[in-house]
């Protein structure tokens, strides 16, 4: 099978079920923010972040894999795909509560930066942040599932987590924001 089809070349692309929209429309919108999110935690992969870390990372770019067929699929369309649901939520909710019990009370406003590791997880914690407003922009003019919007916002919490906890592991201080 050859990687192009030429079918895209006039702007348009086929959800999952056929229906033809354009490159612009909101769902594609909404799933490419999501893949380039994927793509930030590879990036944030790369530089070997701490074990349990990378290997939750990667049970969440699966989720991610996932979440893109959820948003290319229509909610009326008839289809066998998964859906992120509830279960996928409260695994984030179990690895935010577990490093939050390891981490110091955050008393002051972090600025974005540490370890290689840290640095490209809040690139991608941002990025998690607008593919939620992609999600909730897209949900205002289509139906789409609430518990992966839900799941956005749990994920941009653990991803900030997981900065302080690399941070951590690696002994880097973390930078506080402070008035001046």
């Amino acid at each position: 099978m050859k990687i192009y089809t030429k079918t895209g070349d006039q702007g348009e692309t086929s959800l999952f079920g056929g229906q033809r929209v354009a490159k612009t429309d909101l769902r594609i919108e909404t799933y490419g923010t999501v893949d380039e999110l994927n793509s930030c935690i590879g990036l944030a992969r790369s530089h070997e972040p701490e074990k349990t870390i990378d290997d939750a990372l990667h049970q969440i770019q699966n989720d991610l894999f996932v979440m893109g067929a959820d948003f290319a699929t229509p909610l009326h369309k008839d289809s066998k795909i998964d859906r992120i649901n509830q279960v996928h939520i409260t695994r984030l909710e179990g690895y935010i509560d577990h490093y939050e019990e390891l981490l110091p009370p955050l008393t002051n406003f972090i600025l974005p930066g540490g370890s290689p590791a840290a640095s490209a997880l809040h690139i991608a914690r941002t990025v998690c942040r607008r593919a939620e407003r992609a999600a909730i922009h897209c949900s205002s003019h289509t139906p789409v599932n609430h518990d992966a919007i839900v799941y956005l916002n749990r994920l941009s919490d653990l991803l900030f987590v997981f900065t302080r906890a690399e941070n951590a592991a690696k002994s880097i201080p973390e930078n506080r924001w402070k008035v001046r």
